[in-house]
Order: structure tokens, then C-alpha cells, then sequence
């Protein structure tokens, strides 16, 4: 499935045993690209940046799940790239990658060091394209999204999806707090702003607004 919006393109890749949805987005002008969550399938990834021509300068990370940043830090080395993301309190969850990703049948899955962690405010750069960072903890308590307010899209990882929200019942997980954080961060980016969630089908924030059952505006006002 691919998303073709000015000046940013992005072709979603779904990636490992769970069906991650990594993203390729890159800058129209410069040809210039990351991988939001490369979590496995490398050299399927690579592929996929040489079908589009995309020249791969960064990997980004929402969070540190094994199916996202499996292999994260692998291709970081074939690529000799650097890895943004995600925020320092999901750094326990990627020193355990190795022993999850047997668990997961991830092949090759291994710890890494971030070239940069974020935090909500900051911003990162692909070619000329500007992301907005926002911390959105409950799934996991370091993780971050990404938005593009000139193409109304946003990549939220396991924050939201098509009609359900992220598992809050792993370790330091908060249902809670993954409530706000899709109130308070992702609600005021906007209806029309478009969404790559971290499975399944893209949506948009109004659609889920609308009639998503765990947090459409319907069921927070009876909260």
C-alpha cells in the first residue's frame, strides 16, 4: 500500500512474523528517505527503498518492541546510517532484544544504542521534510510518533488503529495514559490528518473520533 502526498511519499512494508507496518517515507525533491520501524525483513526493505530509488539516511523508531527495532541496529550498520528514536525510557525494551526476539521467531533480532533519542518537541529531518515528535506513553512508556503537518499524516506505531488502540498489558504499560496520549497528542493534529498505524489499515483521526470504541469522542465523554 502506498501513500503518494507532496512534497512527502511514503510506501508502507509490512515487516516480521507480527506484520509490522514499517514505512519508507521520503523527501519528493531530494529522493532522500528513512524507514519509520525497520523491525526484520531487510533485505525486503532494501528492495523496497531501490524500487522507489530512495537513498535510505536515517532510520527512525517509535518504540522498542521487537517487531519495530528488531533489526533496527543491523541495518543501521549495512546502511552506515543513523537510528533517531525512540524516547530513553523504551531503551529496557530494546537491551532485551535478542532473548525476545526468539520468542517472536525474529531472526538476528539484537540490542542497539540510538544515535539520538527524542523527546516530544523535538523534530527530526528526511531530506527537506520536517517531522514533528510528540511522546505518546501507554503502550510503552517511551513512545514517540511522528507528524508531518504539510501532508496530514501522521506515523503513530502501536499508539492507534483502525478501530482499536495499542496493548497497554505488557511491562510498563498504561492504558491510562495511552488514553491521554491519543487525546492530548494525536486528537489536536487534526480529523482530516491520515494515520500509518503500526498493523493493520491506515485511517484518519476524525474516522476514529467517530467510532473507534475505546476512544471515540462518544465514549470519552461517558469515561
Amino acid at each position: 500500500m502506498t501513500t503518494d502526498t507532496r512534497p512527502l511519499a511514503a510506501a508502507i512494508v509490512p515487516v516480521t512474523p507480527l506484520e509490522q507496518n514499517c514505512t519508507l517515507l521520503w523527501c519528493t525533491r531530494t529522493m532522500r528517505g528513512a524507514f519509520v520501524d525497520p523491525g526484520g525483513d531487510l533485505d525486503k526493505l532494501k528492495a523496497t527503498a531501490a524500487q522507489y530509488g530512495v537513498t535510505i539516511e536515517k532510520l527512525l523508531v517509535t518504540h522498542g518492541h521487537i517487531d519495530h527495532c528488531g533489526l533496527t541496529g543491523v541495518l543501521a550498520d549495512q546502511l552506515g546510517v543513523p537510528i533517531e528514536g525512540p524516547h530513553p525510557e523504551d531503551k529496557f525494551w530494546i537491551d532485551m532484544a535478542s532473548s525476545v526476539g526468539h520468542q517472536y521467531g525474529i531472526t538476528g533480532a539484537a540490542p542497539f544504542t540510538p544515535d539520538r533519542w527524542l523527546a516530544g518537541g523535538d523534530t527530526v529531518t528526511v531530506g527537506e521534510l520536517t517531522l514533528d515528535v510528540y511522546h505518546c506513553p501507554g503502550h510503552t512508556p517511551g513512545h514517540v510518533i511522528f507528524h508531518h503537518p504539510e501532508s496530514r499524516l501522521a506515523i503513530v506505531g502501536d499508539v492507534l488503529f483502525q478501530g482499536s488502540i495499542g496493548r497497554t498489558d505488557f511491562p510498563k504499560g498504561n492504558h491510562q495514559a495511552l488514553i491521554e496520549s491519543i487525546r492530548t497528542q494525536l486528537w489536536p493534529l487534526g480529523d482530516d490528518t491520515a494515520f500509518v498505524p503500526g498493523h493493520g489499515p491506515m485511517s484518519t483521526f476524525g474516522q476514529e473520533r467517530q467510532s473507534n470504541p475505546f476512544v471515540a469522542d462518544a465514549v470519552l465523554a461517558r469515561a
